[in-house]
């Protein structure tokens, strides 16, 4: 992203703090930054913060002590490959929505001709008031960029919508921007994490899966263009607005989720970890605790992958497979029992390649080939799969 420069409209609401620490997770993410405060904005947080947090100049007035060798909101608006405007007050909203140009940022902002994402914060009746949600719809008509804001408890002492977004979330939109969009046109349903089968009304069996490889996948399609339905038994990791997810516990309600979008899908990744067995007799009531030893009879649960390779027809399916031992033997029995196109193979004893952590080491089987990933994210191992697609 070094050669991405992005250009940061700060106005003046009290959110300005968050915009902050946008400034410098986006210079961690190697973007170069071009800001403009108003002047109001300055009243509420130093130039200087931003100027040493986002390492790039600070412009705050049109008509400046210094040298006008160049027209500055002409020339800053030609350098930026993107907009944000944030925290974006009605005030601004309504300045933009109107074409009126009285300061150094809605005159740069008039100039601009690329793509200008706005991050909403103002209280809820300022949001919902006819006037800013006309001059919202104005603006999205002519192509600007909304990020949403949330529901909250705000700074004037109230709960409801018109909080700025949280930092993560704006720099994830603006990430998602300059990803190619390769997987355009594409349905994957992807599923993530455990399921759960019960013993009784407070005991289950269970695995270890977090769901972070699953949602990875999930995410990174989402941001290369895919329509993505992500599936997933209990995990509380967060995801990204614009993926339809589907929460399941159990393997059936698993297997039903899949069917109801498989018909319409190009490709299915399994990266959740459905529970082999279940109980042979589920308790209805809690089993008392006995001094004498207890036996818990199992059944296998249907493969629900199997099932799915033997319907495929002409879609992609992806398989994992998790294993402790003989890794490649093991992982292309799976792959030609379930009829899958990719096995996706890691050693889950080896050091930071298993559950619950962020990194992961695998091993793409295929009927061609086996293509060694190194240890790396789990985002970057996630597109590294889509890249099979």
């Amino acid at each position: 992203m070094s050669k991405k420069r992005i250009l940061i409209c700060v106005t003046a609401g009290i959110a300005i703090y968050k915009v902050v620490d946008v400034v410098s997770k986006l210079v961690k993410k190697g973007y170069e930054l071009e800001i403009i405060m108003t002047e109001a904005a300055t009243k509420l947080i130093s130039p200087l913060v931003f100027e040493t947090m986002g390492n790039c100049l600070v412009h705050t007035d049109m008509f400046h002590k210094g040298h006008h060798y160049e027209v500055e909101h002409i020339e800053i608006a030609k350098r930026a490959d993107l907009c944000l405007v944030a925290p974006a007050t009605a005030n601004t909203i309504a300045k933009l929505a109107n074409g009126i140009a009285d300061n150094l940022l809605t005159s740069t902002l008039l100039a601009y001709t690329k793509d200008t994402f706005v991050a909403v914060a103002m209280n809820t009746n300022m949001l919902n008031n006819v006037a800013t949600v006309d001059n919202i719809n104005k603006l999205k008509n002519r192509g600007f960029k909304f990020i949403n804001s949330k529901v909250g408890f705000l700074a004037c002492n109230t709960y409801g919508d018109g909080r700025l977004a949280e930092p993560v979330e704006i720099v994830e939109e603006i990430d998602r921007y300059f990803i190619k969009k390769d997987l355009v046109g594409k349905k994957i349903i992807v599923t993530a994490g455990p399921t759960i089968e019960r013993i009784d009304p407070v005991r289950y069996i269970t695995n270890d899966s977090s769901g972070k490889m699953g949602y990875s996948i999930a995410e990174m399609a989402y941001n290369r263009g895919a329509e993505v339905v992500l599936i997933s038994g209990p995990s509380k990791l967060n995801i990204s607005d614009g993926i339809n997810k589907i929460d399941i516990i159990t393997n059936n309600e698993l297997k039903n989720s899949i069917e109801k979008e498989f018909s319409n899908s190009d490709v299915l990744i399994m990266a959740a970890a459905p529970c082999d067995f279940r109980v042979k007799e589920q308790s209805k009531e809690k089993i008392k605790r006995k001094k004498e030893s207890f036996n818990l009879e199992l059944l296998p649960n249907e493969d629900i992958l199997s099932h799915f390779g033997k319907i495929k027809e002409n879609r992609l399916i992806i398989g994992f497979a998790a294993e402790s031992n003989d890794l490649i033997e093991n992982s292309k029995r799976k792959l030609e029992n379930k009829n899958l196109d990719y096995i996706i193979a890691n050693n889950i004893t080896e050091k930071d390649a298993g559950f619950n952590v962020d990194t992961n080491k695998v091993k793409i089987v295929s009927k061609e080939e086996i293509i060694d990933i190194p240890l790396m994210l789990k985002s970057e191992v996630a597109n590294k799969i889509l890249d099979l697609i």
